[in-house]
């Protein structure tokens, strides 16, 4: 789909266009779209627990249950995204990662694509984390993740797809 774009806001996480685009049919649609970097998440194991943290979110002006997750940084690979963040985010190292997935959080106006992994973890320690996040580490079961999550405690679309693919929900 070629067409024509215009910048409506740069910000330093993502930039937001309007524009024309031609669609597969031939036909001209009006977009608003968020270019995004892309993220990875990763689910972190220390044997059969499963390490969450719940973050403040000042979006939504609340604290919520995920699994570790951030931007890719420019150069960058989603691979070292996620070792980076888990490390950053918990303090834990991972000793066997492996990309388990891949979403698309919004494509109706955004290109956002997380890249997911799944890693065996060893040492807890401190995180070197952002400014702005308000994290608390925790271990948990499967079972009481999928209590969480059934008690409508989960509500992160990113952990829930995340939990999916490896089998957990």
């Amino acid at each position: 789909m070629k067409g024509k774009r215009e910048v409506v806001f740069g910000g330093c996480l993502f930039t937001v266009f309007k524009g024309r685009k031609r669609l597969p049919d031939g036909r001209n649609a009006y977009f608003e779209e968020i270019d995004h970097p892309g993220a990875a998440l990763i689910i972190p194991f220390v044997k059969e627990k499963i390490i969450f943290i719940r973050q403040y979110r000042g979006v939504i002006e609340k604290y919520i249950w995920e699994l570790p997750a951030g931007i890719i940084d420019p150069g960058e690979t989603p691979y070292s995204c996620a070792k980076r963040e888990l490390v950053e985010e918990t303090g834990y190292e991972a000793e066997k990662i492996k990309k388990i997935g891949l979403i698309y959080t919004t494509p109706g106006f955004c290109n956002e694509k997380i890249h997911i992994f799944r890693a065996d973890c060893k040492r807890d320690g401190t995180g070197k984390r952002d400014p702005d996040e308000l994290i608390r580490v925790k271990q948990m079961t499967k079972d009481g993740v999928r209590r969480l999550f059934k008690n409508g405690r989960i509500s992160d679309s990113k952990t829930i797809a995340a939990l999916s693919f490896a089998g957990i929900l």
